[in-house]
């Protein structure tokens, strides 16, 4: 593979990366949010392949499919289940309609602390903090990986934005999941990758912590019959 060639694929999947981390705040429907990021687990998964093509390490072709088997399948496969047991009714002859109306909310993420024009003009202003901040790192070392570094940055900041603004709680499991995807990422184009075995046991945390939240999100759904953090926070009030 070029130079050139290198360069250019390497900045669409970041390009496709950061998209979808931006995307997640335009769109307020949990299932698409979820296909979002699935979207955006194979555009990570672009990274180390890229790179291991780059620079001819095997083990990256492992990290990569690693990653797309579990960023773009199983988490999101996960979190549809999530999805499908807080907010699909059992039936119309089966729930009254003011229930229907309730579980058909639990798929929508209504009221959002901030409004989707004033989340993207944050998304604008995070990503241009990022930049700034990873100057001096890509004046180290300008390599066609490093000078992608603010994108991962971006998506850090970004998930954490999605933590703090979103009142669903598997709207904030994908603002967790697009933190950690921001933080993987970063590392990748930092230090041109991560020993097989770190990002094995990384996901497999990442793995184990959706998995609990799952339960919980049911969990609460089944107690509480919401999984608003606000109303939750009432009744502990």
């Amino acid at each position: 593979m070029s130079e050139s060639t290198y360069t250019q694929l390497l900045d669409l999947a970041c390009g496709a990366f950061l998209l979808a981390a931006v995307v997640v705040l335009w769109r307020r429907e949990v299932a698409a949010i979820v296909r979002i990021f699935a979207f955006q687990g194979f555009a990570l998964a672009a990274l180390p392949l890229l790179l291991g093509l780059h620079e001819e390490r095997w083990d990256l072709f492992a990290v990569a499919f690693g990653l797309g088997v579990l960023r773009a399948g199983v988490l999101p496969y996960l979190m549809r289940r999530a999805l499908t047991a807080v907010a699909t009714p059992a039936g119309a002859e089966q729930a009254e309609e003011h229930h229907y109306e309730e579980d058909v909310s639990e798929a929508r993420e209504t009221q959002p602390l901030v409004n989707v024009a004033a989340s993207l003009l944050t998304a604008a202003v995070l990503t241009l903090l990022a930049y700034a901040v990873a100057r001096p790192l890509v004046a180290l070392d300008p390599t066609p990986a490093t000078r992608a570094l603010p994108v991962g940055l971006a998506v850090v900041l970004i998930g954490f934005f999605v933590l703090a603004t979103r009142r669903r709680a598997l709207a904030q499991v994908v603002g967790f999941l697009l933190l950690d995807n921001g933080i993987t990422a970063t590392a990748f184009l930092a230090a041109s990758g991560v020993p097989l075995i770190v990002e094995l046991s990384v996901s497999f945390d990442v793995l184990l912590a959706v998995l609990v939240l799952q339960v919980l999100t049911t969990r609460m759904r089944a107690a509480f019959g919401t999984t608003d953090i606000d109303d939750l926070r009432e009744l502990h009030d």
